[in-house]
């Protein structure tokens, strides 16, 4: 079997491009604040509710079950209301990441430098929204960030969330590529399951909210990128899945 070269590469972004969760979880308690609510999330249950992807999904799975018997009289209101805090939620994150409170994971700006110069596309496939990665991205790199990336896959362009492949395959058509020339770059279990469900090789880079994930049929398992080039990944992409 004649292997693939790789062709592109396919960036989650919460956790693989940036260490952002300490962020999110602090803004979604500044936001609880802000809303009268009663919540504080520690690093223990944020870490569990991570397992759960979007944050207007994590705020509406923790509301049931701090209060299990809560009846949705109103969809459209509680909607709204869930809607809000997120939308609060983003204010403060997008703050923190201006004032520098955000930064790129190691390794991760010389890859991206190093794909550029050789001509290899680049994409994102992230479950987070379009200003959080603007918010993360223009304070990185610059305001031209996005012309690196070929292709941009967001909550606003693929609601269903990860582990769900959406993102993933939507990526790919756009990108005009099968998933054996490209090569995913995840954080996570449910970034691994979409990104393999979409047959997409990937190469895991774990962080201290994922690193006892199952990352089972994962090409590698890194602690970051910054021992890791493009010709390494070329070389785990060509090698194929680890024993």
């Amino acid at each position: 079997m004649i292997n693939t070269p790789l062709q592109a590469l396919i960036f989650d972004v919460d956790g693989t491009l940036a260490d952002t969760e300490l962020a999110h979880m602090a803004a979604f308690n500044a936001a609880f604040v802000q809303e009268g609510l009663p919540w504080q999330w520690d690093e223990p249950l944020y870490t569990r509710l991570l397992e759960v992807s979007g944050g207007k999904e994590r705020i509406t799975h923790y509301w049931r079950q701090v209060q299990p018997d809560l009846k949705i009289i109103d969809n459209a209101a509680f909607t709204d209301t869930v809607q809000r805090i997120h939308d609060q939620k983003t204010a403060v994150y997008e703050r923190m990441v201006g004032d520098g409170g955000v930064q790129l994971r190691p390794g991760v700006l010389r890859l991206i430098g190093q794909a550029h110069d050789a001509g290899v596309q680049m994409a994102i496939a992230t479950t987070t929204s379009p200003v959080n990665i603007s918010a993360l991205l223009r304070t990185a790199i610059g305001p031209d960030w996005a012309r690196f990336f070929r292709v941009i896959e967001d909550a606003s362009t693929a609601p269903r969330k990860k582990p769900h492949p959406q993102v993933y395959l939507q990526t790919l058509s756009r990108l005009q590529l099968p998933a054996s020339a490209c090569l995913a770059l995840e954080d996570s279990a449910n970034g691994l399951r979409a990104a393999m469900a979409a047959a997409l090789p990937t190469v895991i880079t774990t962080n201290a909210f994922t690193a006892h994930h199952d990352f089972s049929g994962a090409l590698a398992v890194l602690p970051d990128l910054s021992g890791c080039s493009l010709a390494q990944l070329a070389s785990l992409h060509a090698a194929g899945p680890r024993r």
